[in-house]
């Protein structure tokens, strides 16, 4: 297989790359990346001998087809997004922009060459959210409530490649995962936030809303998924990816705390940003039933072995921290957060 990973030097797509070199050698693997203040080469540097690197823009037509042209891909996994929802809350139109366009660009470049698969990688926020007092879970034939910019940007992403699947049969395929975390995650995200800021005995900026649930899965189980749906998937089919594992933003500080040995005083109250949501849950017996793939790593196992993972690494990810582009906990009201430079 000649493959292209966009966003390779990201967090889900860096450990998609590391995986999939891992377990197919005789691939030929290309990541794309634009490398944003989130994309960070480095994340590659174990596997740079083993695949090459392009550096461009999902968005821009020509210099995709290029590369899909010199390498003769013939798989397409997306990962490239902006995937932050507080700096969406910022600069909505940069979401958009790469989100909705970027993604029907490829498409689009994908289309003119031929691939013969184009997986799209979504998020279950698309669906909007779930009452915290419920049972309910989303299935992939839930309507679409993206309450958002992230989470709008993301689901016209999956409009465009379906309407390319129905109009000219590209041959596709979307994941609509829950919450990653894992290794090389960028310490902007809620694991990596609190764990490096508690092994720097820093308080853990926890939303009013403490009792808001997420589904987590280790990025290990999603890149073991979409080499499932590359394998065995459907095209034209969507696949719900979930552990089935829910915790609160409380319950990941309080994890995150016992594993660095910190004390519950680091936990700090800040204001919730605007259009939180409240609960997510995926129902992911599709894949589980019709491919045969199912989560292989405990959440407690996975939380502890990354924040060993951060403990670790320091070298990694302390240059990156500055970095953020957001103040979290800085919300005023309806009002949006100071940006840094």
């Amino acid at each position: 297989m000649r493959l292209l990973v966009t966003g390779g030097a990201g967090f889900i797509g860096s450990n998609f790359v590391r995986y999939w070199v891992g377990r197919h050698p005789e691939d030929h693997v290309v990541a794309l990346d634009v490398l944003t203040y989130a994309g960070n080469r480095p994340n590659l540097a174990d596997v740079e001998d083993r695949i090459s690197f392009v550096q461009t823009d999902i968005g821009d037509l020509d210099a995709v087809a290029g590369v899909l042209a010199s390498h003769d891909i013939d798989v397409i996994v997306n990962f490239a997004a902006e995937s932050h929802n507080s700096l969406a809350i910022l600069d909505p139109g940069r979401f958009f922009r790469t989100n909705v366009l970027g993604t029907q660009t490829l498409a689009e470049a994908a289309r003119r060459h031929g691939v013969v698969r184009f997986h799209h990688i979504s998020t279950c926020e698309v669906y909007g959210d779930l009452p915290l007092d419920s049972d309910d879970r989303f299935t992939e034939e839930s309507p679409y409530r993206p309450r958002t910019p992230y989470n709008a940007s993301k689901a016209g992403a999956d409009h465009a490649v379906r309407a390319y699947v129905e109009t000219f049969e590209l041959p596709a395929t979307i994941t609509n995962c829950c919450n990653n975390y894992g290794p090389y995650q960028f310490p902007e995200k809620v694991i990596p936030l609190f764990t490096a800021r508690a092994l720097d005995d820093q308080p853990l900026p926890l939303y009013a809303s403490t009792q808001n649930r997420r589904e987590w899965l280790h990025v290990d189980d999603h890149c073991r998924a979409i080499e499932a749906v590359l394998e065995r998937g459907v095209v034209g089919e969507t696949y719900n990816v979930g552990s089935g594992v829910e915790a609160s933003i409380e319950q990941i500080a309080d994890a995150v705390l016992a594993a660095t040995g910190r004390p519950s005083t680091l936990k700090e109250i800040v204001p919730d940003r605007p259009g939180h949501d409240r609960r997510y849950l995926l129902d992911s017996t599709k894949i589980r039933t019709t491919l045969g793939w199912e989560p292989t790593i405990g959440f407690e196992e996975g939380l502890a072995g990354t924040v060993s993972w951060y403990a670790d690494h320091r070298s990694w990810w302390e240059p990156l921290r500055d970095r953020a582009p957001v103040v979290e906990g800085a919300w005023t009201g309806g009002s949006q957060p100071p940006a840094r430079p």
